[in-house]
């Protein structure tokens, strides 16, 4: 049960990695993006306070940890990020897990 919880709030994040980056990393509009689809994902688990601050924390985290390019790659709608890329961001995010 904890791994499937793990994965609905992985599975946004792992999308929208770069929008969690900090904001001289996010490229325009992908934070808010990001935020827009994680909370909409999140909120299917837990209450929508508990899903944003969940969804603020990973994109804290990431913005903490990867590069405006490393962001740009796991935002990308045409390509889907190697999976060391897509490891990595949910290893960043895996402190700001949320549970109900």
């Amino acid at each position: 049960m904890r791994m499937i919880h793990a994965l609905i709030f992985a599975a946004p994040l792992a999308l929208l990695l770069p929008l969690t980056a900090q904001a001289d990393n996010w490229p325009a509009g992908a934070k808010k993006d990001y935020m827009k689809d994680c909370v909409a994902a999140a909120s299917q688990s837990v209450d929508a306070k508990t899903a944003e601050q969940h969804c603020a924390c990973g994109a804290e985290k990431l913005s903490e940890k990867f590069s405006t390019a490393e962001i740009k790659q796991l935002m990308s709608k045409t390509t889907q990020p190697s999976a060391e890329l897509r490891t990595k961001a949910l290893d960043a995010i895996q402190a700001c897990r949320a549970t109900k």
